[in-house]
C-alpha cells in the first residue's frame, strides 16, 4: 500500500501515553503547492481568453453606459431610499438598462457551521484559518473595522466604502470582538472588491486558486421586462464559462427579496402574487449555488425543529425548470459590522445575509476536507456535498422555494470523515460512449442516497427576449440510476409548470445535479452513471456522493488471534485475524526502548527483523478502514525472543517487562444514545477522555462517577480511554 498516497504531505505530531499513540496532523490551508495544483487543473488558455474578452467588453461598455445614461437621463449609480445601492452595469439585448442592486440569524447555527468549531458538537477546531474567500459587492467593505484584524484586502482599489459590503463581509469573517457579531468563518481572510468589473476580477482570482466568492446582489428587479425573470442570458453564460474553466471555483449568489413585490406579471407558473419565477442574471447560472433565506429553529444537537422559506425570499424556477434556488440559509436578524465606524454594528435581514452564511460554511468544509485529504474538493464536489446532505424540511425532494433544503454542515462534515467507509465522495470522469458503475452495500436502517454533480459547459442557448423560453441550458446531460433485482430507481425532478407540486422521480433533463434516495434500503445495489448524446470535449468530469452505503466491507474490529508462525535467527513473523478491506497500524518496542515504533501493513501479518536474543518485545495492532476510521488498539502482546526457540504463544510473564496493562473495565450500553456507564473498580485518581475518529479530544473528566453523558455527540465511532496511576485502557463505543 502506498502510504504517501494515504497520508500525502501530512506532518505528524505524536505523543505516546502508556500504550496509546495520539497523533494530530497538520496541513496549512492553501499552500503554494496546492494553489499550483488548482492552477494546473484550470483550463488556463480558456481562462486567459475569457478574461481578455471580459476586459475588452468592460472597457467598451463603460463608454457605452455613460453615453446611454446621458441620452436617457439615467443615473449611473445611486443609493435608494430603502438603502439599496444600485449601479448601471449593462444594457440588455432589448435595450433595457440593467442595474445591479444590493438585496437589503444565527447564520452559523442554521447552517450548522458552528458544529465544526472548537467546542462545537463535532469539535473539529475549524474556523477558516488560512482560508481566503472573495466578496464582490456595491463597493469595498470598511477594511479597517476592528473585526477584520488586517485579514481583508481590496484588490481592485475600489474607492467607495459600501455599507452593504461591510455587513456581508462581517457575517462571513468577523472575529467576534463583539461576540454576537462573530462571522461563520471567523478565522478566514477575504478579498473585498466592488462589482463594476466582477467577471474580470473573479476570472483572474479563480485562475490564481480562489475557491469561493459571495455575490449578494443582482439585476434590479423593478426596472426590467418580464422575460428577464428566470431567463438564461449572456451574464448567466459568462459565469458558467468561468466556473467550467476553473473547476475548483464556486460562485454563491443571493436569490433576492422580491417574493411579495409582484414584479413579474408573466411568471412561468401562477400569478405575480405567488412569488415564483423571480431569479435574474447570474442567479440562473447552472454551475453556481443560489441561496434562499429560511426562517428556522435549530435545537442544541443541530437538528431542525421547524423551517420554512422566509416571506421575502424570491422563488425559482428558471425558465427551463432547473432547481433554483439550490439551498437555504438563515437571513433573519443577523448582527454584523457596520461601515459608519471601526467599532460600529447593526442588525440586518435578507437573502444578502443568507448567501454569505452559506459561502463561509462551505469554506469551512473545504478547510476540513483539506485537513483530512491534503487537497481541496472541486467545486462540483463541494456543491454536490452541500445539496446531498441538506435537511429536506418540506415535501420529499427539492422544491422551487428552498431548493434541496437547509444547509447542514454537520452532516456534510460527517460524510467527509466517513469517506470510503460508510460514505463515498469520489471525483470521476465519464468519457463519451462509456458508463460508470459501482456496487454498494446499504447500511441497514438508513436511507441509501446517491448523487452526481458536475460543472457543465456554458449553455449554448442565450435568451435575448423570448418570454419563458424553456430551452434547456444543460449541455452535457449525465444520468444516475440505482438498480437492484431488475428494479430501477430514478432521481428527483421538478416541473416548472406545476411549481407547487411535490417533486417526482424520473429522467431529469435539465439539472447538473441529480439525487436518488431509497428509504429503508437493504442489501446490494448498483449505481450507474451514463450520458445522453455527445459530450462537449468528449468527456465530462463528475462527482459522486453516496451516504447510507459503501463499497467497503471493512469493520472496525480490534485485531485478535495473534500467533507467531515462524522464527529465524534474528526475526519473527506475527499474524492475526484478517478484516476485509482494511490495513493495519502496528506499535512495536523492546523492553529497553523508550519509544514505540509505528508501521503500516496491508496484510494481517508482519515480520519483525534485527531482534536481539533474550529480549522481550511488545506490540499492539489496530485495524484501519480508512486513514480516518480505525479500531482501538489490541491489548499489548509480549514475547521473549529466543531465536528459533521463541515461544509460539504471547504474553510471556516476565518480571523484567512492565508493559502489560492490568487496568480493566467495560462500558454499556454499546451502542448508546444518551450515556455510557463504566463497569470496573476505579479509584479516585481515575479519569477519562473521549476521542473522535479524527483524533480530536471531545470530552475529559473524572471517571469514578461511572456515567458519562454522550447525548451531545454526533452519531459515529468514539474511543473511551480510562487513565489511572500511570496505566490506561481504551475501548471503542458507538453513538447512535
Amino acid at each position: 500500500m502506498d502510504y504517501n498516497r494515504l497520508f500525502p504531505n501530512w506532518v505528524y505530531s505524536c505523543l505516546i501515553i502508556g500504550t496509546t499513540c495520539f497523533c494530530v496532523t497538520f496541513s496549512n490551508a492553501q499552500t503554494k503547492n496546492q494553489i499550483q495544483f488548482i492552477q494546473s487543473e484550470n483550463n488556463s488558455k480558456a481562462l486567459v481568453k475569457v478574461k481578455e474578452d471580459f476586459v475588452t467588453e468592460y472597457a467598451s461598455k463603460q463608454k457605452q453606459l455613460v453615453k446611454f445614461a446621458t441620452a436617457k437621463g439615467l443615473k449611473l449609480s445611486e443609493t435608494l431610499a430603502n438603502g439599496n445601492q444600485i449601479s448601471l452595469v449593462d444594457i440588455g439585448s432589448d435595450g433595457t438598462p440593467l442595474y445591479y442592486s444590493t438585496f437589503s440569524d444565527n447564520a452559523s447555527a442554521v447552517s450548522r457551521a458552528n458544529t465544526l468549531y472548537s467546542g462545537g458538537l463535532l469539535d473539529l477546531g475549524i474556523s477558516g484559518e488560512g482560508m481566503k474567500v472573495g466578496v464582490w459587492d456595491a463597493g469595498k467593505a470598511l477594511i479597517s473595522h476592528q473585526e477584520y484584524t488586517s485579514r481583508v484586502s481590496a484588490s481592485d482599489n475600489a474607492g467607495e466604502v459600501s455599507p452593504h459590503a461591510t455587513m456581508v463581509l462581517g457575517s462571513m469573517i468577523a472575529k467576534g470582538i463583539k461576540a454576537n457579531a462573530k462571522g461563520v468563518a471567523y478565522g478566514a481572510s477575504a478579498i473585498s472588491n466592488d462589482w463594476s468589473a466582477d467577471k474580470v476580477e473573479v476570472a483572474e482570482a479563480a485562475a490564481n486558486g480562489l475557491l469561493l466568492s459571495n455575490h449578494s446582489y443582482g439585476i434590479r428587479p423593478d426596472f426590467i421586462p418580464d422575460w428577464y425573470f428566470g431567463a438564461y442570458i449572456k451574464v448567466s453564460q459568462d459565469w458558467d464559462n468561468i466556473m467550467y474553466n476553473a473547476p475548483y471555483y464556486l460562485m454563491v449568489t443571493a436569490a433576492g427579496n422580491s417574493q411579495k413585490l409582484k414584479f413579474n406579471d408573466a411568471p412561468v407558473y401562477g400569478k405575480n402574487t405567488d412569488g415564483f419565477d423571480l431569479l435574474l442574471g447570474f442567479s440562473t447560472s447552472k454551475n453556481g449555488i443560489n441561496v434562499a433565506a429560511v426562517d428556522s429553529e435549530i435545537d442544541n444537537k443541530g437538528n431542525i425543529k421547524k423551517a420554512s422559506v422566509a416571506s421575502y425570499s424570491s422563488h425559482g424556477p428558471t425558465d427551463d425548470g432547473r432547481v433554483k434556488p439550490d439551498i437555504a440559509g438563515c437571513g433573519a436578524n443577523i448582527f454584523s459590522t457596520q461601515s459608519t465606524g471601526d467599532t460600529s454594528y447593526d442588525t440586518y435581514t435578507g437573502t444578502s445575509m443568507a448567501a454569505p452564511g452559506i459561502t463561509s460554511a462551505m469554506l469551512l468544509l473545504q478547510q476540513y476536507y483539506q485537513r483530512l485529504n491534503s487537497n481541496y474538493m472541486k467545486a462540483a464536489t463541494l456543491k454536490g456535498l452541500v445539496l446531498h446532505s441538506a435537511d429536506d424540511v418540506a415535501e420529499a425532494g427539492p422544491d422551487y422555494k428552498m431548493g434541496w433544503g437547509v444547509m447542514n454542515a454537520k452532516k456534510a462534515a460527517e460524510l467527509i470523515v466517513n469517506n470510503e467507509y460508510s460514505a463515498i465522495i469520489s471525483e470521476e470522469q465519464l468519457k463519451e460512449g462509456e458508463s460508470y458503475s459501482i456496487t454498494v452495500t446499504a447500511r441497514e436502517g438508513e436511507a441509501l442516497i446517491a448523487s452526481i454533480s458536475w460543472t457543465d459547459p456554458a449553455g449554448n442557448y442565450v435568451n435575448t427576449g423570448d418570454l419563458n423560453n424553456a430551452t434547456a441550458a444543460l449541455v452535457n446531460d449525465l444520468d444516475i440510476r440505482i438498480t437492484k433485482d431488475g428494479q430501477v430507481f430514478y432521481p428527483w425532478k421538478l416541473d416548472p409548470k406545476r411549481a407547487t407540486a411535490p417533486a417526482q422521480k424520473g429522467d431529469n433533463l435539465v439539472d447538473p445535479f441529480e439525487k436518488i434516495q431509497i428509504d429503508n434500503a437493504k442489501g446490494k445495489y448498483t449505481i450507474t452513471v451514463t450520458h445522453k448524446g455527445n459530450l462537449t470535449n468528449a468527456a465530462q468530469n463528475f462527482s459522486l456522493i453516496v451516504s447510507g452505503g459503501s463499497e467497503s466491507a471493512c469493520t472496525v474490529d480490534i485485531p485478535s488471534d495473534f500467533k507467531i508462525n515462524a522464527a529465524e535467527d534474528n526475526a519473527v513473523n506475527v499474524n492475526w485475524k484478517n478484516t476485509p478491506d482494511s490495513f493495519y497500524e502496528i506499535l512495536f518496542k523492546g523492553e529497553n526502548d523508550a519509544d514505540w515504533s509505528t508501521m503500516f501493513v496491508e496484510e494481517n501479518q508482519v515480520k519483525f527483523e534485527n531482534l536481539t536474543l533474550g529480549t522481550t518485545y511488545a506490540l499492539q495492532v489496530r485495524t484501519n478502514c480508512t486513514e480516518n476510521i480505525f479500531s482501538e488498539y489490541s491489548e499489548i502482546k509480549t514475547f521473549l525472543f529466543e531465536g528459533a526457540n521463541t515461544n509460539t504463544s504471547f504474553d510471556v510473564e516476565l518480571e523484567t517487562l512492565s508493559l502489560a496493562n492490568k487496568l480493566k473495565f467495560s462500558v454499556h450500553p454499546n451502542p448508546t444514545t444518551e450515556q455510557i456507564n463504566i463497569e470496573g473498580e476505579l479509584g479516585d485518581n481515575a479519569y477519562y477522555s473521549i476521542v473522535s475518529s479524527t483524533g480530536t479530544m471531545l470530552k475529559k473528566g473524572k471517571a469514578n462517577f461511572n456515567a458519562i453523558k454522550v447525548d451531545d455527540l454526533s452519531s459515529g465511532f468514539y474511543s473511551l480511554t480510562i487513565f489511572e496511576d500511570g496505566e490506561q485502557q481504551s475501548m471503542k463505543f458507538i453513538k447512535n
